[in-house]
This record gives C-alpha cells, structure tokens and sequence, in this order.
C-alpha cells in the first residue's frame, strides 16, 4: 500500500478549518476528510457528555481512513478529540490519546484565533477560544508532532498554508 500523506488543520472553533480545508482540498485537488465531531454534535442536538468521546473518536478515526489518496487534507484529526475531551471533561481515554500519538499526521497546521467567530449550531460559544488555542499549542508539542501556527487574513492562510503543503511534499520526494 502506498504511504499516505496527511496534513491536519487543527485549532479552536471558528478559526476557518473548514474552509481552509476545503480551499487547499481544491487547489491541490485532493480529497480532504470533514471533522466527525461536528457532524456528531448536529446529530445528537443535546450537550454532548464525556460518554460521547469515543463514539467521535471512532467516527474521526474512519473518516480519516476512507481517505484513499496519497495526499489528504484532515479538517481536525485525534488531538483535537484529546483537546476538547481535557478541556470539557477533564480527560480523554488512554486508548484515543495512544491512537492519536500512533495516527499523527505528517504536518499540523494550527489556526489561530485572529478571525471573527461564527455564530454556528454545532459550536458553543467564543469565551474560550484563546485559552483552547493555547492548550492546541500545548499539545501538539506533548504529542512531538510537526507545526505552524496559521494566522492572518485569508489570502494569508492560503499562502502560507500552501507553502508549508509544497515545502513537506517536496521533502518527502
């Protein structure tokens, strides 16, 4: 099987994952993987519970691997589970932190809090964003993973986002 490439956005809510993902997702013209954790919580309209953690990290889990291609874009990948799962509930399962450390992607690109929240059902609210960027930082460095931090306007994250993405591609050839 051939070795996949992955690269994870990554980051507090509201910090445009999403459309990133989807703009690099189509100007390099590959697959990219939705956050399972969002289509969660629009399924399940109630306050998620730590009871919820490892159904979102299995739904993640396969999301992520129905990404067939030899590059993908993941709109969030197992940290952001062991993030939010700490944060809300005051721990994450051993088994998810350990498949997080066995999946890391091979570039993370955290986003940080410089746009304007968007008021979204499947968000809470924007008190905390800087405290969880913040502990995003921290973990990606717990999990000794490779990162950016992406800021600035859009035009800005692009680039600099697409950059990186050339710069890891051309490494690994």
């Amino acid at each position: 099987m051939e070795a996949l490439t992955r690269v994870v956005l990554i980051g507090p809510q509201s910090t445009g994952k999403s459309e990133l993902a989807r703009r690099l997702s189509e100007h390099l013209d590959v697959p990219w993987c939705e956050e399972y954790a969002r289509e969660y919580a629009l399924a399940n309209p109630r306050e998620l519970t730590a009871d919820d953690v490892e159904a979102i990290a299995r739904g993640q889990m396969a999301n992520e691997d129905a990404a067939e291609a030899a590059l993908a874009i993941l709109d969030t990948d197992l940290i952001s589970t062991v993030v939010y799962a700490r944060h809300y509930y005051g721990s994450c399962p051993e088994w998810i932190e350990r498949a997080a450390r066995a999946r890391a992607a091979d570039l993370y690109l955290l986003l940080d809090v410089d746009t304007p929240w968007v008021d979204d059902p499947a968000r809470d609210s924007a008190d905390k964003r800087e405290e969880l960027f913040a502990k995003f930082h921290l973990a990606l460095q717990e999990f000794e993973v490779p990162f950016h931090i992406i800021r600035g306007d859009w035009n800005e994250r692009q680039r600099l986002a697409k950059e990186l993405i050339d710069a890891l591609l051309r490494a690994e050839s």
